[in-house]
């Protein structure tokens, strides 16, 4: 984040589109016309909206230092500098967190895989093309995974269930390679290293439409969260071809199942032909920038097509083997698509949680410097992320301008050092006044441990 004051004398140059406004005039190149969803196609902008301006999330996050790309990394593998990685790790402790609340339980998977593996969940004959080809090794050949589901399917089998675990919720987030082509590669939006929240409910029949309406609940309380909305909710159904699973009894149960759960929590939705995964029908949350162009964020799918192909199994109550139901969800999706959207919808300005820096302070002069670096001190035992700005920055008009897009600022001048005081001013242009070194820190703490958009109360 562009949270560093400038040299000494010179002012703070605001980035272009960083005003309050959006900028007028701005129009995408051509070849953003459309976004990338989550199975690597692209979703368009909705038929007959107009295009408006944007935030640019590839040039805002360079010039916020969240992340950058090299040539010898390799197109469409970038990677997070210390203010990115500080927003990615937030972000990836909040979904954690909520998952354990609504209990999930996490684990760990390798990202390489025998292609025997993708051959069995199916990948290997629908999704091949988006795969990277096998690696050999000996007498085996091993794949980059394209997804994580056959992996916690695996997790899965590897123990006995009775009925009385169930739902058994199995929560990662972990790395993913997509084999995109290089001319179609962008910021954090097109990547070949993708790094998705993901988890995979294994459940009894009875069980799926309330595990699937959960984590329409947990999307929805993230959103709110993070300040972000979606634009609609999309039924995604097969197509013709090739490209899915032949079973169309399975595909009308999973089918009738999110019918349901949609219309049980009240939602709206599209239905949209040839948007499934090829295992099964899907119910996808689509978000729209500031261009238009609509993309899937997160994403509920009942799947009976991954338990029959793993032979996996529970013993139900009459001491029989049962088949369970698996439920995919990702709440916030892939950590690069949902950075780049948070960056472009706020403009930088992310929410105080989230922010790379929570709180500036500005000692007018160096007199004050000595209770400012106090200040930051008592700030990161509270778990806040503060640093110190002085005089030797700027002046402190340059210096308030440099740190604009910092939630908190706290100035302390000669009145506010003797009496342990602080004047503190918003990100939005209010001054909540001189407060209390305690009290500041007290009030800035708790709006930030209670997440979501407001900055103050």
């Amino acid at each position: 984040m562009v949270t560093r004051p400038p040299p000494r004398g010179q002012e703070a140059k605001r980035p272009r589109g960083q005003e309050a406004k959006r900028p007028k005039g701005r129009k995408p190149k051509a070849e953003s016309q459309k976004a990338e969803r989550p199975d690597g196609q692209m979703a368009r902008r909705p038929e007959g909206q107009e295009e408006t301006t944007m935030h640019d999330h590839r040039r805002l996050g360079r010039e916020l230092e969240l992340f950058d790309t090299d040539p010898l990394m390799g197109a469409g593998l970038p990677y997070w500098l210390p203010d990115g990685a500080v927003v990615r790790h937030t972000l990836e402790e909040y979904v954690r967190d909520a998952e354990r609340r609504a209990g999930y339980r996490h684990v760990y998977s390798p990202v390489l895989g025998k292609r025997e593996l993708y051959e069995i969940s199916g990948h290997w004959d629908h999704y091949r093309d988006d795969m990277y080809p096998p690696m050999r090794l000996g007498a085996e050949e091993v794949v980059l995974r394209p997804s994580l589901c056959p992996h916690h399917a695996l997790v899965y089998r590897s123990r006995s269930h009775s009925y009385r675990e169930l739902p058994l919720r199995i929560a990662e987030l972990g790395a993913m390679y997509r084999a995109e082509l290089s001319g179609v590669l962008g910021g954090l939006t097109r990547v070949r290293a993708i790094h998705l929240n993901d988890a995979h409910i294994f459940c009894t029949l009875e069980q799926a439409a309330e595990e699937a309406r959960g984590a329409l609940e947990l999307i929805a309380r993230a959103y709110a969260d993070l300040g972000i909305s979606a634009a609609r909710y999309r039924l995604s159904l097969p197509g013709e071809g090739g490209k899915y699973v032949a079973d169309p009894r399975l595909w009308r149960r999973a089918t009738a199942l999110l019918r349901d759960v949609l219309a049980a929590s009240g939602l709206d939705h599209e239905e949209a032909p040839g948007e499934a995964a090829f295992y099964g029908p899907k119910i996808d949350v689509q978000v729209v920038d500031g261009a238009g162009r609509e993309a899937t964020l997160s994403t509920v799918q009942i799947d009976f097509h991954q338990p029959v192909r793993f032979d996996l199994h529970y013993t139900g109550a009459d001491g029989a083997r049962h088949r369970p139901v698996m439920v995919h969800r990702s709440i916030i999706g892939s950590v690069e698509r949902v950075v780049a959207h948070l960056v472009e919808e706020h403009g930088g300005a992310l929410p105080a949680w989230l922010a790379p820096v929570q709180l500036v302070v500005l000692p007018v002069a160096g007199d004050q410097q000595e209770q400012a670096r106090e200040l930051v001190g008592r700030a990161r035992e509270r778990g806040l992320r503060a640093e110190c700005a002085g005089p030797e920055h700027g002046t402190l008009g340059a210096r308030v301008r440099a740190a604009r897009l910092v939630p908190y600022q706290a100035v302390i001048g000669a009145r506010e050092a003797d009496g342990g005081l602080a004047a503190l001013r918003l990100r939005d242009g209010r001054r909540p006044g001189v407060l209390p070194v305690d009290d500041l820190l007290h009030r800035v703490a708790a709006r930030v441990g209670a997440r979501g958009t407001v900055l103050w109360e």
